[in-house]
């Protein structure tokens, strides 16, 4: 899991999707319509970032929603907190 989302993150198409998804769910179209790359493209992105459980998919009547999946996002920061440690100088550490 963890590589698949290092490899979505690693992408700077794929980080602005996230961004744009950031103030709210689009459909496939609108998120294409901010791009200047082929909608099949968007569409590779879209499936990339899905795969990795970055976002979601729902469809709505003939349309596919794209929204943020928060519970994710919050493992990842928890990950990065547990990696980071606990950088504070110790007491006795001098």
């Amino acid at each position: 899991m963890a590589g698949d989302v290092f490899k979505a993150l690693s992408d700077p198409t794929r980080r602005e999707i996230l961004r744009l998804l950031r103030d709210g769910d689009l459909t496939a179209g609108a998120i294409a319509e901010r791009f200047s790359i082929s909608k099949p493209s968007i569409s590779h992105h879209l499936a990339t970032l899905k795969s990795a459980g970055l976002v979601t998919a729902e469809r709505r009547g003939q349309e596919i929603v794209y929204s943020l999946d928060a519970t994710l996002f919050q493992e990842l920061i928890a990950f990065a907190l547990e990696i980071a440690g606990d950088r504070t100088p110790r007491k006795d550490a001098g």
